[in-house]
């Protein structure tokens, strides 16, 4: 299975944001023992970067994003997936990249805590709440 985490589910992992946490830490650990392939977008990786780069230090964050790189794999960013974001853009362009780059990669869910810039798309988009109830029954 094909899954995409959105920035604010890594985040929420990395900054230890209390009460989404301990739902990000599942999911992590289901990646880790490759129960599920793990997928970034390429636009989250430069954000995350820059975020905890603000948070704690640049070393940390050239750390931490090289032990994401090991986790994930990266969905690719191009011209092609920007001009269709601009055709497919829903509430947020950012959003649209991602589901853009989502569709090119055949993933088939996206982790999100905010599903708003997800709305009419043909991928699934799940809380990682709504995830984890559904990876639990399978």
């Amino acid at each position: 299975m094909k899954i995409l985490l959105d920035t604010n589910v890594v985040l929420d992992l990395l900054l230890a944001r209390e009460a989404f946490v301990e739902e990000a830490r599942e999911i992590f650990i289901f990646l880790e023992n490759l129960e599920i392939q793990g997928y970034l977008c390429a636009t989250t990786v430069t954000t995350l970067h820059y975020l905890i780069g603000k948070e704690k230090s640049k070393k940390e964050a050239d750390e931490i994003t090289e032990t994401l790189l090991k986790l994930f794999h990266v969905t690719e960013v191009n011209k092609e997936v920007l001009l269709s974001a601009c055709t497919d853009n829903g509430v947020d362009y950012e959003d649209a990249v991602i589901y853009s780059s989502c569709a090119k990669d055949s993933i088939e869910h996206i982790i999100t805590r905010d599903k708003r810039g997800f709305k009419n798309t043909e991928i699934s988009t799940l809380t990682p709440k709504e995830f984890l109830a559904f990876w639990k029954t399978k």
